[in-house]
């Protein structure tokens, strides 16, 4: 598929990609027959090579167009990027090939595990070796994304309860003891398959274990994991800003110096995020990160403010411009992608207050 192609597919799709589960099951492969999600994976080991500032940037042109289409996007690019930092080669030469073709989609499951590491919450899935040297897990994922019903893995952080450090296991979709809700109801974003994993009883061999020490793993991958999702901010940013240029008129006046200004500090804001990702800085300093992260966002609802000002009552009338009220509902989901805005600030005030 062309880029132009896929461009012209979201185009015509995004309402129902944001409104329904209709075209749910077909964007997945339409991503990677465009190699979108095999950007920053080396070619040998099937990708399209590049690094994660190219996947960064893919990410934020599908956000200009369907918040929806880049949040699949990240998941799947998301839990790629668990497989390539894992030890355990045989698991990320079994799935990556499908992950990267579309055939199975991959859930990063890791909301959890990432208010357990910033102290929030304790694990809610929990586990044990048994005599046969497999192990048994029981718990819950409460919210989980990019459960596509024609396959998925979903990543998990387990709690042993013979008292050693937690891990991080795959669950692949059809392993007995594992069920799916239905998918969530949900203001927006319908088609991202998200719903609740329940696990009771489930029996998984070693091959399916990502890390087992969860907080030696975590860290080292998290940089990674959040900085791909600020391109979810950094496009909706950038779409909400030519819409508010394009529909001014006469505001010009009023609105083109905050225009300009937002504009600007986006820019900087992504040139600071694509060199960060690209040197790996983010690993030494996470608190940069977090607040990249924090100050995107705010700018992606600056920006649909402007759009808003600059159309006026247009924007109110659902039959003149049906896509500022999805992008509205996009921006309110940003600040609740886990990790939320509200943890990353409690995160960022802990290590002040550990400064001092």
């Amino acid at each position: 598929m062309t880029e132009s192609s896929l461009h012209d597919w979201l185009v015509a799709h995004a309402e129902s990609l944001d409104s329904s589960d209709k075209d749910a099951e077909a964007l997945l492969p339409r991503l990677a027959s465009d190699g979108l999600i095999g950007l920053g994976v080396p070619t040998a080991m099937g990708g399209q090579g590049g690094d994660l500032g190219d996947a960064l940037c893919a990410i934020a042109a599908l956000a200009e167009r369907s918040l929806t289409s880049a949040f699949m996007g990240w998941s799947q690019r998301a839990f790629i990027e668990l497989l390539l930092q894992t030890p355990n080669t045989g698991l990320r030469e079994r799935l990556l090939p499908e992950l990267l073709a579309g055939r199975l989609a991959g859930a990063p499951g890791l909301s959890n595990a990432m208010k357990f590491v910033s102290g929030l919450e304790s694990l809610q899935v929990r586990g044990k070796v048994e005599a046969d040297g497999r192990w048994c897990l029981d718990g819950v994922l409460p919210w989980v994304s990019n459960l596509r019903g024609g396959g998925f893995v979903a990543a998990c952080a387990m709690a042993n309860t013979a008292g050693g450090p937690p891990q991080i296991w795959v669950l692949p979709h059809d392993v007995e003891g594992l069920s799916r809700s239905a998918d969530f109801a949900l203001l927006g974003m319908q088609a991202s398959h998200t719903a609740r994993l329940e696990l009771d009883g489930v029996r998984l061999d070693p091959a399916w274990r990502l890390h087992d020490t969860a907080p030696a793993y975590l860290p080292g991958v998290r940089p990674n994991f959040l900085g791909l999702q600020c391109a979810l901010a950094l496009g909706l940013a950038q779409r909400c800003l030519q819409e508010a240029e394009a529909n001014m008129g006469g505001a010009e006046a009023v609105l083109g110096e905050p225009l300009a200004a937002t504009g600007a500090e986006l820019a900087e804001r992504r040139t600071l995020l694509l060199a960060g990702l690209r040197d790996g800085r983010f690993r030494e300093a996470p608190a940069t990160l977090c607040e990249l992260r924090i100050r995107l966002v705010e700018l992606a609802q600056q920006a649909l403010q402007l759009e808003l000002q600059a159309s006026g009552g247009r924007a109110f009338l659902s039959e003149y411009n049906t896509s500022f009220a999805r992008r509205w509902r996009e921006a309110a989901f940003l600040p609740v992608i886990t990790p939320s805005l509200v943890q990353l600030k409690g995160e960022l005030g802990r290590k002040r207050m550990a400064c001092q």
